[in-house]
């Protein structure tokens, strides 16, 4: 196997675990944005999954604050529904018509909540649409450990605090990560080859969560919004950029 994959991988899980540990989110979009381009798509979606989920519970260990079971379980419930379904859509959607698509809801979407400096509380639709919302985390989750971007989307519309939004995230995801690489394992997508690989995003993504979640510590309410949808916009532009050339390329 190539040296240089194994550096593009260690790179990518550097740098998604830091962003991790300081968002509770984000390991597959910020990780898929160096994989992309190099790694091939279902390896790239194992990678992420189990960084993700490594991440996850190490961060999941370090901050323990805001936990809220009974907002937390219609995202679960909702996940749990979902990751079969985006595990089954894995070898049959058009992925880059996938990440289009998301990346292009994040790109609009993120920033005009940025911009708006008072921005109403969504209360609409109660656990039903926590539990949507979970839902289409844990498709995305499915298909290659993007559990996080739409639920965290929800709870800053929800104007959730801090460490109760961190909170019902962090669960989350560590819950539909768990069940969707259990779920690759299952359908034999974990190959053997890909263990050291595995090993390498394991090693790689320990400090830099550990750092991400004491950082976060110190954030304001306000920081802490900006950052996620800061976090939440740059993953749209990457999956644009990983995605949209080979769409025009496809229409030509």
């Amino acid at each position: 196997m190539d040296s240089s994959l194994y550096l593009i991988v260690a790179l990518g899980a550097i740098v998604a675990g830091f962003v991790q540990g300081l968002s509770g989110f984000a390991f597959g979009l910020v990780a898929m944005s160096f994989w992309a381009w190099t790694v091939e798509p279902r390896l790239a979606a194992v990678l992420a999954t189990f960084g993700a989920l490594t991440g996850q519970v190490i961060a999941a260990v370090t901050v323990r604050r805001g936990f809220d079971r009974a907002l937390l379980l219609p995202f679960v419930f909702g996940g749990l529904a979902g990751v079969p379904m985006g595990v089954w859509l894995l070898p049959r959607l058009d992925v880059p018509l996938f990440k289009a698509c998301l990346g292009g809801l994040l790109v609009i979407w993120c920033p005009a909540m940025l911009m708006a400096r008072n921005l109403p509380r969504v209360r609409a639709g109660g656990r039903t649409a926590d539990g949507a919302a979970g839902l289409i985390g844990g498709v995305c989750g499915g298909l290659g450990g993007f559990t996080g971007a739409i639920p965290t989307l929800w709870c800053t519309l929800r104007g959730l605090e801090k460490d109760v939004q961190r909170s019902v995230i962090q669960n989350f995801n560590l819950s539909m990560l768990l069940v969707t690489f259990s779920a690759y394992l299952g359908t034999g997508l974990v190959r053997l080859p890909m263990l050291p690989l595995l090993g390498i995003v394991a090693l790689a993504v320990l400090v830099p969560v550990l750092l991400g979640a004491r950082l976060y510590i110190g954030i304001s309410e306000a920081g802490f919004r900006k950052i996620v949808l800061g976090l939440l916009t740059l993953s749209g532009i990457a999956l644009l950029a990983s995605s949209v050339p080979g769409l025009l390329a496809r229409a030509g």
